[in-house]
């Protein structure tokens, strides 16, 4: 029979990382006992975003924050929102080019992820900020 089940994840961030969640989250994929169905998260922030990325090697995240920090620099005279100091519209913009939404499929139980695949929570502020992630479970 099909069934649902919700949790909503509080992530303390430390300020601009990434931070993977890929152990809580499977916690919850035990817990519902659901040996098919489809994991959805959705962080509920507009300057915090969640990949699946590479969790083997470091030197990818760190790649990735070079990359973006040259897309979306941090008190960019350009930019006309900021608020909240020189890492807000940046955040904003960071956001808009990755995902607030992650859709992953379980299967046997488990998610269905690559070996080198990790969930994470990348914050795009440079302070850190408590994020709620939604977590919903549709599976039986």
């Amino acid at each position: 029979m099909l069934g649902q089940y919700g949790h909503e994840l509080s992530i303390s961030t430390q300020g601009r990382a990434f931070y993977e969640i890929t152990k809580e989250v499977n916690k919850h994929v035990s817990l519902c006992g659901y040996k098919t169905g489809l994991v959805t998260l959705h962080i509920q922030h507009t300057s915090a975003s969640l990949l699946i990325q590479e969790n083997a090697d470091p030197s990818v995240r760190i790649d990735f924050e070079s990359i973006f920090s040259r897309l979306a620099p941090d008190a960019d005279p350009v930019y006309e929102h900021n608020y909240e100091g020189d890492d807000d519209m940046s955040a904003h913009i960071r956001t808009a080019l990755t995902n607030v939404n992650l859709s992953i499929p379980i299967s046997e139980g488990s998610m269905v992820l690559g070996t080198w695949q990790g969930i994470y929570l990348w914050e795009h502020r440079t302070h850190g900020h408590n994020r709620q992630i939604h977590l919903h479970i549709l599976g039986q």
